[in-house]
């Protein structure tokens, strides 16, 4: 990305915002992971389901980094 002239509106949810869109990025890795090693039909509705719960999450943030921007 390139250097932005000015600053953020509110650079704490900012930071808040790039931290939730990382934490949750590694943690759907991780579920893929299990994901990838889950044998229970039950137990991979679960996984995918949190993941896509995770995704949504993150397209949240990017909206609202978007705005803050």
């Amino acid at each position: 990305m390139g250097v932005r002239l000015l600053p953020s509106d509110d650079p704490i949810s900012e930071q808040v915002l790039t931290w939730t869109i990382q934490k949750n990025s590694d943690d759907i890795s991780q579920l893929m992971r299990w994901l990838g090693e889950s044998n229970g039909r039950k137990e991979r509705q679960i996984l995918l389901k949190r993941a896509l719960d995770l995704m949504d999450e993150i397209q949240y943030a990017l909206n609202r980094l978007d705005e803050l921007r």
